[in-house]
């Protein structure tokens, strides 16, 4: 379609630094002209920057170049916590904890945590923020038979690698990743404040301590595509 044709090029000006953050882009007609196009088409091409974050619309004011941040390298293997990791880097950096509830069986997560049916499983999530900004939705899938006041302490839980040391699980690990991409729905474009054309990366894995085998969680981490290089080690 035509309106990609100027989607693809004003990214292209943008990344080579024709457009800085904060610069006014052309006006709408000014832009029809230049490419012979309708001024629907660009209306349109305009949007499509909005959702994928590159634009900002000022009412009466115009089209604006957004700060596009540095990406964030994210490394999915170590024996660091994720808010560590962004710690050391030196980024402004926040953890929230968002929810603590527990879930319908399912058979799945029940069996890699070794749960009885029985048992109750909660899920802990913690929305990663940098800059002010939510990058990342991080959730855990804990046993209250492993955790007996996962209950209530899990409402303030912002690090579940502390949680757990806390508790005496000293040499943590991470156990195999599956990774996958989906574009969000309306909870995940909600909490992480993203349109529906930004990928997350989804990473499913699962925490055990190695010195008694514990399985202490499973887990399912939502990343914004846009933030992150990912590294693999």
């Amino acid at each position: 379609m035509e309106e990609n044709v100027i989607v693809d090029q004003l990214i292209a000006d943008i990344q080579a630094g024709k457009y800085e953050p904060g610069d006014k882009l052309p006006s709408e007609n000014e832009m029809a002209d230049l490419f012979k196009v309708p001024r629907m088409t660009v209306r349109k091409a305009y949007r499509r920057l909005q959702e994928l974050g590159y634009i900002s619309a000022r009412q009466g004011k115009g089209s604006f170049v957004m700060d596009r941040h540095r990406p964030i390298p994210l490394v999915l293997s170590g024996s660091e916590s994720f808010s560590r990791k962004m710690l050391d880097r030196g980024y402004d950096y926040e953890s929230r904890n968002v929810f603590c509830e527990p879930i319908p069986y399912n058979d799945h997560i029940y069996r890699f945590l070794k749960a009885d049916e029985g048992d109750t499983v909660f899920r802990i999530g913690r929305l990663r923020l940098v800059g002010g900004s939510p990058i990342a939705l991080h959730i855990s899938y804990v046993a209250e038979s492993k955790f007996r006041n996962i209950r209530t302490e899990g409402r303030t839980i912002t690090s579940m690698y502390t949680y757990y040391r806390e508790k005496g699980y000293r040499r943590l690990a991470s156990t195999e990743s599956r990774l996958r991409v989906v574009f969000p729905g309306k909870f995940e474009r909600d909490i992480l404040s993203c349109s529906v054309l930004i990928p997350l990366l989804v990473v499913e894995s699962g925490c055990v301590d190695e010195e008694t085998g514990t399985v202490l969680e499973a887990s399912k981490n939502l990343y914004r595509s846009d933030y992150f290089t990912y590294v693999l080690e």
